[in-house]
């Protein structure tokens, strides 16, 4: 299938694609499957397929039916914060007994998800979600980002208008937060950022929550 490159969010490509969804989907999962093949050393013909919880009957049909044309017999389709649930064993929980609610907290890349689920036994039901369509990781990127972009224009070097120095700095940035996760510092570091000068600096934890305190 043929499809262009445009310059998408601070000179993001973007792949633009006018297609029907569903064969999009299927092309995906065609490629999950072979991921999956290759792993296991075996063929793969029936799975579970994880949607979001706000996928309405017809979105579900075309899921599977995107699996069909996948080569895939999609055995069941489940919701993503049961597939959460179940992925950390909360339905198998020995000190809880009866009834219990859940709250899955689901940040991608970019979007946020939130869910309440109530498990009982083996049944697991969804009771409300929303979403933020607008906020993910790629957002905290950015803001690491314009952090030190304003901090190199302050040493009287403005990087703002190179995209590939910018798109080598976002990249160093998103290894930070991935450290930051679990560290209290780590260190951006990029090589021959801009204009033959190196670039490294050190982002502590708190740094990176006031930078994105408006997110909270």
């Amino acid at each position: 299938m043929a499809f262009k490159v445009a310059s998408g969010v601070n000179d993001k490509p973007m792949s633009t694609v006018n297609f029907k969804g569903q064969e999009i989907s299927s092309m995906v999962l065609t490629k999950m499957r072979e991921v999956a093949e290759a792993y296991l050393g075996l063929s793969v013909k029936n799975a579970v397929v994880t949607v979001p919880a706000y996928f309405n009957d017809s979105q579900r049909k075309a899921t599977i039916d995107a699996g069909a044309i996948a080569g895939l017999n999609v055995i069941r389709i489940i919701n993503k914060p049961t597939a959460v649930a179940i992925a950390y064993g909360l339905d198998q929980r020995s000190d809880c007994d009866g009834k219990r609610n859940i709250f899955v907290f689901d940040l991608g890349g970019g979007t946020l998800d939130v869910s309440i689920l109530t498990i009982k036994g083996d049944a697991f039901e969804v009771k409300a979600t929303a979403r933020n369509t607008r906020l993910g990781g790629e957002d905290f990127d950015s803001r690491m980002m314009n952090y030190f972009v304003e901090f190199k224009k302050k040493n009287k070097v403005d990087i703002s208008g190179n995209p590939k120095s910018l798109r080598r700095l976002r990249t160093a940035c998103e290894r930070a937060k991935m450290i930051l996760s679990f560290a209290f510092v780590t260190t951006v570091e990029v090589d021959f950022l801009f204009m033959g000068i190196n670039f490294s600096s050190s982002i502590t934890r708190p740094k990176f929550e006031v930078i994105n305190m408006d997110f909270h």
